[in-house]
């Protein structure tokens, strides 16, 4: 298509041939731009059909993404999902249109799974159905070639869905008691004398909760979005990507060990309290950039192994 609109441009700009043979050319020229036209407004209409019909499932999720901490990492999974498609731009303007009926079936199944999810109340379904329609779309109207190039940030778009409360809720309660068992085996081999029931760890004069928060749930779910990224960009093999998209895990449950350990100690020996309101949210952003620094060195390690002979 690239290269279509490439040629008319410069058609465009020499003098036509008024010969017989310059007017057959002047013919098929405007039947190009007219063919071109019609399917740059036909990728407008579908475009605008696009948000109309999924402008509630839009709302929705803006809605769910200001309304806490556990899904406003949703903000960034567009912008860096276009980001993602616009550094492909080259390859994507090279490819050969090759349309499939597939995803006409793909664009149904979504469709259906929209229409249910709407009006069988299970909302958590809608934002699924809408990522599916788009990936169904580029497979019809451009071929599984191109949706290949654009697989991962196409597939990525499902980390802007909110977790259902119930997987959250399932998720969370074990992460809380490895996290408290974890703070509470340091802070003892640290000399401190705790005592611990459930996610509850009882100090001298004090009493600390180990939350929602402070499970990992919340950083596992941004760091997966971040060490994905890293390794589609900076990484080369399935094997590194795999490694460092894993690595997400232990390093939530590290980074938010440490966070408990650390106030703790911080209220046994120096009477800081840093569940404080005014400090909180600081020192969470600090433990979350411990969380960032800790992946971009796995992910440097993970590089220097893939430069090796026998990475691959």
């Amino acid at each position: 298509m690239g290269n279509k609109v490439h040629f008319i441009w410069l058609m465009a700009a020499c003098p036509a041939d008024t010969g017989p043979g310059g007017r057959q050319d002047s013919g098929l020229l405007e039947s190009e731009r007219r063919r071109i036209n019609w399917g740059g407004w036909l990728m407008v209409l579908l475009a605008c059909s696009f948000v109309v019909v999924f402008w509630p499932t839009m709302a929705s999720l803006v809605h769910a993404w200001g309304q806490g901490e556990d899904n406003s990492h949703g903000f960034i999974i567009v912008p860096v999902s276009a980001y993602l498609m616009w550094r492909k731009r080259e390859e994507i303007a090279r490819h050969r249109l090759q349309p499939s009926v597939w995803g006409g079936m793909l664009i149904v199944m979504s469709l259906v799974l929209y229409i249910v999810s709407r009006y069988g109340g299970i909302l958590t379904l809608a934002p699924f159905a809408m990522v599916l329609l788009l990936q169904g779309l580029v497979i019809y109207l451009f071929g599984f070639g191109l949706f290949k190039v654009l697989m991962f940030p196409l597939l990525f778009l499902f980390l802007m869905i909110p977790v259902p409360s119930q997987v959250y809720s399932a998720m969370t309660i074990p992460l809380q008691l490895m996290v408290t068992k974890a703070s509470v085996f340091f802070v003892e081999f640290l000399g401190v004398t705790v005592l611990r029931e459930g996610n509850v760890i009882h100090v001298t004069d004090r009493t600390f909760q180990v939350v929602d928060a402070c499970s990992g749930l919340r950083s596992l779910v941004a760091l997966l979005a971040l060490t994905l990224v890293l390794g589609y960009t900076a990484l080369r093999t399935y094997i590194g990507r795999t490694v460092l998209v894993a690595a997400g895990l232990p390093v939530a449950i590290f980074v938010n060990v440490f966070r408990v350990v650390l106030m703790i100690l911080a209220f046994h020996f120096f009477r800081f309290d840093l569940t404080d309101d005014s400090v909180h949210t600081l020192f969470g952003l600090g433990i979350f950039g411990i969380a960032l620094l800790a992946v971009t060195f796995i992910q440097r390690m993970v590089s220097h192994w893939e430069t090796f002979p026998d990475s691959d």
